[in-house]
This record gives structure tokens, C-alpha cells and sequence, in this order.
């Protein structure tokens, strides 16, 4: 099946919309606030949207493919307390730290637990019918109960100190988070450019229909966009718990909103069948940027809420009437 203009996983620079929007923020706070263009600021925003980015990239998949999971800032929590967890229990009470096997045990522990919960969602979507709207918006509560149960609503410190290398570590002056978003961008841009599943999840969201009467299994598709999503969320996971030092079931509140923001400001259809991985880490990139200068510029935290969520909106509206003209 062939794809239109628009629907081609990634565009050309300058050709998305929100790159001048982007462009334009980074002339004027380059010009206006005090460290915004030096190297090392330029890393925190990358770090600072590490997480939110990895995931985006599974929620495009899932948005593209005609669904939706609300479920992400919960995985995140779950998963990073299962990780400390899991930790906790394999060391025994006279080890002074745990052995690095036992925190790797860990680590899987915790991305398997990602993976389960994305086939939970999509299984039920496939057999019982339930729109994900829904399923993970349950999910959302049952992983929050989850997490609170096996740390009793208190973090657990089960890491060992070079276990924080992951989240706040870096390698050759980078930050270990931003080595793992760009494996996110580059992996996602891949699958969705060059493999038969990235066709059939543009065939899918297109018209789900024709993509079953073509042969794609429908909901296949949407099953592992799902898990990739979660895995995503549960990645996301295992960073928190590494930047934090522990398994906190308060941690990435409102992280789906922020994930979602991103992927529809990067031009993603919320009705499936159109989005672009490069739209969305271009959605990513104004989302860190515009906290970023709201900070240097010394912004209220009450107004920076106000104020990204009016310019979101903007974006949005942007994205809208450019699509209409086209």
C-alpha cells in the first residue's frame, strides 16, 4: 500500500510545520535568556525530555494504529517500583549491596512487566472489545494500586550506588538518558520506514477495513503497538528509579498528557492512519524547550502550567489548519 505525502514516517527538515515554530523559540531565547544555546543546557533539554520521548515514539505507533494508552505515567511508576522490588527481595539481609545480577533481574523484571501490560490492553481491545480509551484508563488505576502495594505507599531503596549511572550518568559528556532517546528515535524511525509492520500500522490506522480484507492481522498490529508503547513507559521506568535511587509509586504524574501533547503537536492525526516519527520528536523538542526558557527566564511554576498549555493548544490549532489546507 502505498503512502501519501503526509504519511511518510519522516519528512524532510522544514517541510513539518512546528520546525519553524521550534526555530523561531530558539532565535529568541537564544537572544533573550542568559545559557539557553550553550552545550550544556542544550544536553539538559534533551535529558530533561529523555523519558517523554522515549515513549512518545511507541505512542505514535499506537495513534497511528487508531488507539490510544493512558496507562504510560502509571507503567512508569509500577514498573520502576517492581524494579526496586524485585531487587529488595533477591538481596539477602546480610549482603551490604546487591549483586549485579540481582539488580539486571531487576531491570527485566521490570521491562517484562511493560510488555504484559501492553498485551493486556491490546488483548482486551482484540477480545472483549473494550476501546483502550478505556482499558488503559482502568489500567491507569490498577497499575497506581499495584505500585502502592509493593511498597506499601513508601520508596524503596534497594539500588546500588553505580545503579544512578543509568539515570544521571554520562558517557563521553553526554547523558546516558539522551544515548537511549535517540536509540528510541533512530529504532522507531526504522520499523516504521523500512519493515512490513510499519505499513501495515499506516494500513491500519488508514482504513482498518481494507488492511483486514488485505490480509494484515488487525489486531496484531495494534497489540504490539501497544506493547511497544508500555515497554516504552516501562524504560521510562527503570530511568526513574536510577535518577531517584529508588521504586516510587509517586513519580511521572501526568506523564501521559505531556507524551500524547507531544505526539499530536508533532502533527499526528488523533483519528489514525497519519503521524511522523521526526513530527514527534520535533513535538518533543518544543515541549522541552518551551519549559526550559520559561525557566531561564524565570517564569512563576504556576504560570509556566498556563502558558505551555495555551501555546499547546496554539500548536495543535496550527497543525490543524495547515492539514485542512493541504
Amino acid at each position: 500500500m502505498s503512502r501519501g505525502r503526509d504519511e511518510s514516517p519522516i519528512q524532510p527538515l522544514l517541510r513539518h510545520p512546528m520546525e519553524l515554530v521550534l526555530l523561531a523559540m530558539y532565535l529568541l531565547l537564544a537572544l533573550t535568556a542568559h545559557g539557553f544555546i550553550t552545550l550544556d543546557n542544550q544536553l539538559n533539554v534533551l535529558r530533561n525530555v529523555a523519558v517523554t520521548g522515549i515513549i512518545a515514539c511507541g505512542m505514535t505507533m499506537v495513534i497511528i494504529a487508531g488507539e490510544i494508552d493512558l496507562s504510560v505515567a502509571s507503567v512508569i511508576a509500577a514498573s520502576g517500583c517492581l524494579c526496586a522490588w524485585v531487587v529488595q527481595w533477591l538481596t539477602p539481609a546480610s549482603a551490604l549491596e546487591p549483586a549485579v545480577w540481582m539488580v539486571v533481574a531487576g531491570v527485566v523484571a521490570a521491562l517484562g512487566f511493560g510488555l504484559l501490560v501492553g498485551w493486556v490492553s491490546g488483548t482486551l481491545r482484540h477480545r472483549v472489545g473494550v476501546p483502550t480509551f478505556i482499558t488503559t484508563l482502568a489500567m491507569m488505576a490498577v497499575l497506581v494500586g499495584f505500585a502502592n502495594l509493593i511498597t506499601d505507599g513508601t520508596p524503596i531503596e534497594s539500588f546500588p550506588n553505580w545503579f544512578g549511572f543509568i539515570g544521571s550518568g554520562r558517557w563521553l559528556g553526554v547523558p546516558v538518558p539522551v544515548y537511549l532517546l535517540a536509540l528510541a528515535f533512530v529504532g522507531t524511525h526504522v520499523v516504521s520506514r523500512y519493515t512490513t509492520f510499519g505499513r501495515e500500522v499506516y494500513a491500519v490506522g488508514g482504513n482498518l477495513e481494507a488492511a483486514r480484507l488485505s490480509g494484515i492481522d488487525v489486531w496484531r498490529v495494534k497489540t504490539l503497538c501497544m506493547m511497544l508503547t508500555s515497554f516504552g513507559a516501562a524504560v521510562g521506568g527503570v530511568i526513574y528509579a536510577s535518577l531517584i535511587n529508588s521504586g516510587n509509586s509517586t513519580v511521572a504524574k501526568g506523564a501521559e498528557l505531556e507524551v500524547i501533547s507531544a505526539v499530536i503537536i508533532g502533527g499526528t492525526s488523533l483519528f489514525g492512519g497519519k503521524g511522523t516519527i521526526w513530527g514527534t520528536f520535533i513535538g518533543v523538542m518544543f515541549l522541552g524547550v518551551l519549559l526550559n526558557g520559561m525557566t531561564l527566564w524565570g517564569f512563576n511554576p504556576f504560570w509556566q502550567d498556563v502558558v505551555r498549555g495555551g501555546l499547546i493548544l496554539l500548536a495543535v490549532l496550527l497543525n490543524q489548519l495547515i492539514d485542512r489546507k493541504r
